[in-house]
């Protein structure tokens, strides 16, 4: 689909947009006449990243947050209310993977910190940002998944099960919210060139990549491209979906 003013004076919020997905996302939906929230939890890094998004001609303001936090997202989406008056569309791409390990390995500690980041901050941001969503007639959330959340893993299993959650938190939220006329739907990328592979095992994806059809692994502007659709009324019928996003791995 053509970027050019696919989102044109609609206010978006893309946690953890000062790098890898969230920023290619915030960068195409930028393109696409987006006015943008930029949301990480280093307040440097995302002032870093408004003075280049404003360079480029794009509205973009800065709002610090660290996902895992109530008091986080509650001004997240206050401050986003503060300075534009609305909010259209919600990108839920900040989550963590912090520990390779078996479930029987994992401390209390890490489970909760991986559900209250990956799971419960998409409960919070739709509680937050649907009431004003709906006050202006309707809005759009994206969330970012995974592949892991379809399939067992050896030594993923918090983070796999928090996105497999997500999932169905998804589906619960398009239920709920449709005839307000808010979409939710889920992007599952695979094996996806971020920060996040430098912990995976460098055989291991290349093995992933021999059995893919398409023989690469996705490009952060892959993802965003498909976020910037369902952000959109391109996908103005869709909602509750969970697209998947790995070259064919899954086929």
């Amino acid at each position: 689909m053509s970027e050019q003013g696919a989102l044109a004076g609609k206010v978006a919020i893309v946690t953890g947009s000062t790098r890898g997905i969230g920023r290619a996302t915030a960068e195409a939906f930028g393109r696409a006449g987006a006015r943008l929230v930029i949301s990480s939890r280093k307040p440097e890094a995302c002032d870093a990243a408004v003075a280049e998004f404003r360079s480029a001609g794009h509205e973009a303001i800065s709002v610090p947050a660290h996902v895992g936090k109530a008091e986080d997202i509650a001004h997240l989406v206050d401050a986003t209310i503060a300075h534009y008056g609305r909010l259209d569309v919600v990108v839920c791409n900040a989550a963590v993977n912090p520990v390779f390990a078996e479930l029987q390995d994992i401390s209390e500690d890490t489970w909760a910190k991986v559900m209250e980041t990956n799971l419960t901050s998409v409960w919070r941001m739709s509680k937050a940002a649907f009431p004003h969503m709906a006050a202006t007639g309707g809005g759009a959330m994206v969330l970012l998944s995974s592949t892991a959340s379809l399939v067992g893993t050896i030594t993923e299993g918090p983070y796999a099960v928090s996105k497999a959650a997500e999932n169905h938190l998804g589906r619960q939220l398009a239920v709920q919210w449709g005839p307000k006329n808010i979409r939710v739907n889920t992007i599952a990328p695979g094996v996806t060139r971020t920060d996040m592979i430098r912990n995976h095992d460098p055989k291991m994806i290349a093995r992933t990549l021999e059995r893919t059809p398409l023989r690469r692994m996705a490009e952060p502007e892959d993802i965003a491209a498909i976020a910037l659709f369902f952000a959109s009324d391109a996908s103005r019928h869709l909602t509750g979906q969970l697209l998947v996003a790995d070259g064919g791995g899954l086929l």
